[in-house]
């Protein structure tokens, strides 16, 4: 009776971290999707390698919900195949996690890298594309920026020679502000979006660890209740 109501027990919080998977997964998700806008809005080539860390995040958000579920059906009729596909899956999704983690470190100032080249042709099409200034503009904007080193990248274009720099620039945006240099921001975008890309990647890599820590409960547990089962034991 005691190992019958150990495993009771275990069953019982293997449905609840099954719970907590389903939403870790669906924050995944949200991550992936989120770190994939970002990039979309900072980087033109999608041929860099810091563009497979979010499809990564996505795809391990999805195949853990999946696997919540395959957990969630052999739990509930305890059946021993379905215990064991999940321990297993739930081992593949931690090293595929943990991989992806030392991706986004490796790549992260490559990343970087590449924004500075993109962003530098950006200015350079500013006023040819409509598209690509509205993009700057935001950027700009939101992150209290000017250029991508600094304000003076704009000086290099001689089309902005009148403008002097975009008025997205400037502290209080107005039509025309960015004639005067005394009302903007000085600082490079470069430099702003990438300090917000590290703050961020730190806040990931917490997440990341405590879904790792409740991924290794998870297949724990599954592995004692695979255990009883295996051993003959009737789980109620």
């Amino acid at each position: 009776m005691a190992v019958e109501g150990g495993m009771k027990c275990v069953k019982f919080l293997l449905y609840i971290l099954l719970l907590v998977f389903c939403a870790c997964a669906l924050g995944l998700i949200a991550v992936g999707v989120g770190a994939q806008l970002v990039l979309n809005q900072t980087i033109t080539h999608r041929t860099s390698p810091g563009f497979l860390v979010p499809v990564v995040i996505i795809t391990v958000g999805a195949f853990l919900f999946l696997v919540a579920f395959v957990g969630c059906c052999g739990a509930c009729k305890e059946n021993y195949c379905l215990m064991i596909t999940f321990a297993i899956f739930l081992s593949l999704i931690l090293l595929v996690e943990v991989a992806a983690a030392i991706a986004g470190y490796v790549f992260k100032n490559k990343v970087i890298t590449e924004f500075n080249k993109d962003f530098k042709q950006d200015i350079e099409n500013y006023l040819k594309d409509n598209r690509t200034a509205l993009v700057v503009d935001r950027l700009q904007e939101e992150f209290k920026c000017c250029g991508a080193a600094n304000y003076t990248d704009w000086e290099s274009i001689p089309s902005m020679a009148k403008i002097r720099v975009p008025d997205s620039c400037c502290v209080n945006v107005t039509v025309g502000c960015g004639s005067n240099l005394k009302e903007i921001y000085t600082e490079g975008c470069v430099e702003k979006i990438g300090g917000w890309l590290r703050k961020n990647i730190l806040v990931v890599a917490a997440v990341a660890l405590g879904i790792a820590f409740v991924e290794v409960l998870g297949i724990v547990f599954a592995c004692c209740l695979v255990k009883s089962i295996r051993s003959g034991y009737e789980v109620m």
